[in-house]
Order: structure tokens, then C-alpha cells, then sequence
């Protein structure tokens, strides 16, 4: 009986986490350290796997069911060229499982293309899935983390600046979330207020120059080198 329950209390508790990792550099392409990132926060997430990178005008993307050394070759790496880049290991929670759920989720936008890797559930999906029900048919999954890229879509195309879209789509989200974004002028993290998930960030180089890191656990930042200088609150 004891088994029984503690198997059932793992699977709960894995259940919960997935892994986000992004690597912002002024001058460097990033896909193989957020690969090395995700390697070391696969334990939150063995479903999928998937990382997208910008070099400020174009992004390209990758995401495939599997293990991050499974979904990720040398020959699939290669044209992830860019400066900014996000990825994310996946454990299902709303959504289930399946390639079309795998992140990061990438759209396009009047001022460029804009990925998202999410952990976390929102206990509002219903609601702002119809609240976003004119955009219904682009909609290629059954989870809440494509709504909040779309959320951030539509402010960004009603006029916002990447800043002010991303604090009003997350203002329209509620419950437990971590979120890493690539957009063309660079990378956002943030996470809810009540800080639930977890999200650390770091830095390789000097301040001036730096190399910012941001990822679910601090074992994605000790894997390529860089320092632990906080969490997001």
C-alpha cells in the first residue's frame, strides 16, 4: 500500500514541472547552450522537447516527442542561428500529450516572430480561449501555452511595445506560471506573482558584455558555465 501511494505522489509531483531555459548573447548563436540547458533540466520534462532562436529578424524552430538528446542532432542544431534563444522539455499537464503540444510556440507578429516555453497551468484557459476565439483557427494545439502567445500576439499587434503586450497578456493569465520569450528586440522571462514555479537567472562574461541566462533550475545554468545572480520575484 505504501508503495502504491508514494508511486502515485511522483507521478503527481512529476507532473507538475516542465523545463524552460533561454540565453540571450550580444554576438554568439545560442542553440547549443540552450541544448545543454535543457540536457540538465530533463528530469522536469520527458515528453518533448524544443527550442527556438532569433537573430532579430528570422526565427527558427525545432520541437520534437523524445528526449532532448533523442529530438536534438548536430544536424538539427545547425540552422538554429541566433543571438536570442529559448527552449523547453515537457512533461504534459493541460493539454496532454502528443508533437502538436510540444514547445516552444511560435507565431508571427507586425513587429516579428515571437516564441514562448511555458511551465506552469493557468485556471483560466477556458475563459481566455474564448476570449481569443477570432484567432480559433490558427490555434494548433490543446494547450494553454499557445493562448498565452497568442495573448501576447494580439497586444503586440493592437499597439503595444513587447514590454507592455507581454505585462497586459500576462495580467489576463491566472495561476501558476514561468515564462520564457524570444522576441526580435531580445529576451523576456517573468513569472506569476505568486512566484509558484521556479525561474532563476545568470550571466557569463562581464556585465557590459554579458551572456544572460535564464532557466527552471540552476542546473541549467551550472551546465554551460554561467552564474547564479538570482530569482525572479
Amino acid at each position: 500500500m505504501f508503495e502504491n501511494n508514494f508511486d502515485s505522489v511522483i507521478a503527481d509531483r512529476l507532473h507538475e514541472e516542465c523545463g524552460v531555459m533561454g540565453v540571450s548573447s550580444p554576438a554568439e548563436d545560442v542553440a547549443q547552450m540552450v541544448f545543454f540547458g535543457l540536457f540538465a533540466l530533463q528530469h522536469r520534462g520527458q515528453e518533448a522537447a524544443g527550442i527556438a532562436v532569433s537573430d532579430g529578424v528570422q526565427a527558427r524552430i525545432h520541437k520534437a516527442d523524445g528526449l532532448v538528446s533523442h529530438v536534438f542532432t548536430p544536424a538539427n542544431l545547425a540552422p538554429l542561428r541566433g543571438s536570442n534563444g529559448i527552449g523547453h522539455t515537457r512533461y504534459s499537464t493541460t493539454g496532454g500529450s502528443g508533437a502538436r503540444n510540444a514547445q516552444p510556440f511560435l507565431v508571427e507578429t507586425v513587429h516579428g516572430p515571437l516564441a514562448v516555453a511555458h511551465n506552469g497551468n493557468l485556471v483560466n484557459a477556458t475563459e481566455l480561449r474564448e476570449e481569443l476565439a477570432d484567432i480559433a483557427s490558427e490555434l494548433t494545439s490543446t494547450t494553454d501555452s499557445e493562448l498565452i502567445a497568442f495573448a501576447i500576439q494580439g497586444a503586440v499587434n493592437g499597439g503595444l511595445d513587447w514590454d507592455q503586450a507581454i505585462r497586459q497578456a500576462a495580467g489576463r493569465c491566472r495561476g501558476a506560471f514561468s515564462l520564457v520569450i524570444g522576441t526580435p528586440e531580445g529576451l523576456f522571462a517573468l513569472r506569476d506573482g505568486h512566484g509558484i514555479r521556479p525561474l532563476v537567472f545568470g550571466h557569463m562574461g562581464e556585465l557590459d558584455q554579458a551572456q544572460w541566462v535564464v532557466s527552471s533550475e540552476t542546473c541549467g545554468l551550472d551546465i554551460i558555465g554561467a552564474s547564479f545572480d538570482g530569482r525572479f520575484c
